[in-house]
């Protein structure tokens, strides 16, 4: 029972039995009603909403608050960027958190998100179609970040040379940037070497921007990244890209370091000096969810319930895919 609607039983009370009302009643939020009456009167707890409480179910519905670390409303918490509603947005997203990053001087980025739809998880399509897909998000993303007077600076390099003729003829057809690869098929190919391509070689002076599009086919390609950073953006005025990479292999421990010593060796040289700017990854199952940042925000856990996602969780560093995984989504 509210304290308004209890306030006429306590008139009838006072005029029954008589007795002053200046003591009689405590108001505060939270605060519990002590009634000055006889012992066959009993004393009743109210609860009335705090101003916070009130604030919250407002801003809630105009979407600016998303997450709560608690149950108690003094721990909400402003978290930016929501997650985009199509693809169409990601990269508006993706393209803001990039040129915030860049403003703050990040010289090596990355940006991870499913190719196959928002919702799917790596090999939900098959492996040609997904690079096929994340070569026309490239495009499109390079369309919004980049100006054209900035186009023949940027470089975009491809996994290998036949992926660099395939964007021409196909999602970069008209292009001025700059299209290049990082390994050569060898007569070995078919056993999963390649012929390495010296990054040095690659780079031309003018070059202000590389963006290096999804090189996770062949183990090799991310070293070649790493020496491209070495090399040419290191001490340099340069910012590389990384874009779909799938670096989580890496992180992981996918790559086990006593067959790949060199890629696994990556998680402590090139890893800890990234920025992820934007990143999606998604968790099927019964506890399913969503790891989403766009920079500068924080690392959110998310849940779609009905047709918005839910918070349940929120960090500054990046969590493990382990600890989302069994820690955090089921306990959500």
């Amino acid at each position: 029972m509210c304290l308004w609607t209890f306030l006429p039983i306590v008139s009838f009370l006072h005029q029954w039995l008589k007795m002053p009302l200046s003591n009689s009643i405590a108001i505060g939020a939270k605060v519990p009603i002590a009634i000055t009456s006889p012992p066959n009167v009993t004393a009743v707890n109210c609860k009335i909403p705090s101003v916070k409480t009130i604030r919250f179910a407002k801003f809630k519905r105009l979407g600016l608050f998303t997450c709560s670390a608690s149950s108690d409303d003094s721990s909400l918490v402003q978290l930016g960027m929501p997650f985009p509603r199509d693809y169409s947005e990601l990269l508006e997203q993706a393209k803001t958190a990039t040129e915030l990053a860049l403003k703050d001087d990040k010289k090596l980025m990355e940006i991870e998100f499913p190719p196959s739809g928002l919702e799917s998880v790596p090999g939900d399509g098959e492996g040609g179609t997904e690079m096929t897909e994340s070569m026309q998000l490239i495009r499109e993303f390079c369309d919004r970040l980049i100006s054209p007077e900035k186009a023949a600076r940027t470089r975009i390099f491809f996994p290998e040379a036949s992926e660099v003729k395939f964007a021409r003829n196909s999602a970069f057809e008209g292009a001025s940037l700059k299209l290049d690869y990082l390994t050569k098929p060898s007569f070995f190919e078919d056993f999963g070497f390649s012929e390495k391509v010296k990054m040095s070689d690659r780079v031309k002076p003018e070059d202000e921007l590389f963006l290096v599009a999804y090189p996770y086919f062949n183990v090799n390609e991310m070293l070649v990244v790493e020496e491209l950073y070495r090399e040419a953006v290191a001490n340099t005025a340069r910012k590389l890209i990384i874009f779909n990479g799938e670096l989580d292999r890496i992180r992981s421990g996918y790559y086990p370091p006593f067959f790949y010593p060199k890629l696994a060796n990556l998680s402590k040289t090139l890893l800890p000096m990234m920025e992820t700017v934007y990143y999606i990854h998604n968790f099927k199952g019964r506890n399913g969810g969503t790891l989403f940042r766009s920079y500068p925000g924080p690392w959110k856990v998310l849940r779609k319930v009905g047709n918005k996602y839910i918070c349940l969780h929120h960090q500054e560093v990046m969590p493990s895919l382990k600890e989302v995984a069994l820690d955090i989504l089921p306990s959500g």
